[in-house]
């Protein structure tokens, strides 16, 4: 699983969005891409890998059959705002909305980020507020991989959006774009914290 530094150090500026799709392609690492500036992305943790791992399979089962598909971190995503980016596990429902040569999604319904420390402010703050220009975006969900919390900010027909905080393995989340709940204790298997 791949995490970006929170730090945001660019490794490239005034980069056009042209170049950034060459390079990722023909790097073996993944970057994130937003005004211009390039940001390589690094490996996870354990906890981060496992956690993923089993959000991803339990996706996997629920939506077989259905019209809804889960994404790995293979999957980049690419905003209306103009952020390129590899989130954990993307959700999207009917036909794939794809570009660049079929590497970038632009229709996911459900976005979930497994937080590690480099990443959580990043990902609660400025990343999150670049999800939110995905119209069809629905579920935003941080998964803590220090700690049992579950954050999962659901978009309401008013356009807003409510955050539900999990901190019990027996809890479960509502996702409302699939109609399905992912349970904490599955996501949580095999993890051990510090």
């Amino acid at each position: 699983m791949r995490e970006t530094k929170t730090v945001l150090n660019a490794i490239q500026h005034n980069m056009s969005r042209e170049k950034y799709l060459i390079l990722d392609q023909q790097s073996d690492l993944k970057h994130e891409f937003y005004q211009g500036e390039v940001f390589a992305m690094s490996g996870g943790t354990f906890n981060h890998a496992t956690i993923a791992r089993n959000i991803l399979a339990q996706l996997f089962a629920q939506l077989r059959g259905s019209p809804c598909q889960p994404m790995n971190s293979d999957m980049r995503i690419h905003t209306p705002a103009g952020l390129d980016t590899y989130p954990d596990i993307s959700v999207y429902c009917g036909e794939p909305e794809l570009t660049d040569n079929q590497c970038s999604l632009l229709n996911p319904v459900i976005i979930i980020e497994v937080l590690s420390p480099s990443t959580r402010s990043y990902d609660r703050g400025d990343k999150f507020m670049l999800y939110r220009s995905i119209s069809v975006l629905l579920d935003y969900v941080l998964v803590d991989s220090e700690q049992v919390l579950v954050e999962h900010y659901r978009r309401t027909e008013n356009n807003e959006w409510i955050l539900h905080e999990y901190r019990d393995v027996q809890e479960s989340v509502y996702l409302q774009s699939i109609k399905d709940h992912l349970l904490l204790i599955d996501m949580y298997e095999s993890v051990k914290f510090p």
